[in-house]
């Protein structure tokens, strides 16, 4: 896989998985609402699994948009966000244009994401509500990564 990189004034978004802040991504992800309390080690082989683009300004990791695919016909978009510092820039849209626009997911037959608050963002890329509700399943379990949650 090749590395991409993009440039807007001093932030950079970089496929690199080398460039990568574990650390900074967990300190994001424990604190969101759809990764709650998740452990590290799960953190870190999320990242090797995915296609990561992450965003940096001149201190560092400042945003992240995970991509699980495999490469040729299906890719979920999961892991967005832009801490909250260095919102309203249009930094999450030009993340995630340049997802959209990655040579390496090219030719895909099936996008999806779940948001609970984000669907004015994903709409400027061209996601759309599901279809066909009917036919999408799902196992959920919410709050998995908290000390009281069942196995």
């Amino acid at each position: 896989m090749s590395i991409e990189q993009y440039e807007r004034g001093t932030y950079v978004i970089s496929t690199a998985p080398e460039r990568l802040d574990v650390q900074a991504i967990h300190a994001y992800l424990r604190g969101s609402y759809w990764a709650e309390d998740i452990p590290f080690e799960v953190v870190e082989r999320s990242l090797r699994g995915s296609l990561c683009f992450g965003l940096y300004a001149p201190e560092g990791q400042v945003g992240l948009a995970r991509i699980i695919t495999d490469h040729a016909t299906f890719a979920y978009v999961c892991d967005v966000y832009v801490l909250p510092q260095h919102r309203g820039q249009g930094l999450g849209r030009w993340l995630m244009e340049c997802v959209m626009g990655s040579p390496q997911l090219q030719g895909l037959r099936r996008w999806m994401l779940v948001t609970r608050d984000a669907h004015g963002l994903y709409q400027q890329v061209g996601f759309r509500p599901v279809a066909n509700p009917t036919g999408v399943l799902e196992i959920a379990r919410p709050g998995m990564y908290r000390p009281e949650a069942p196995g």
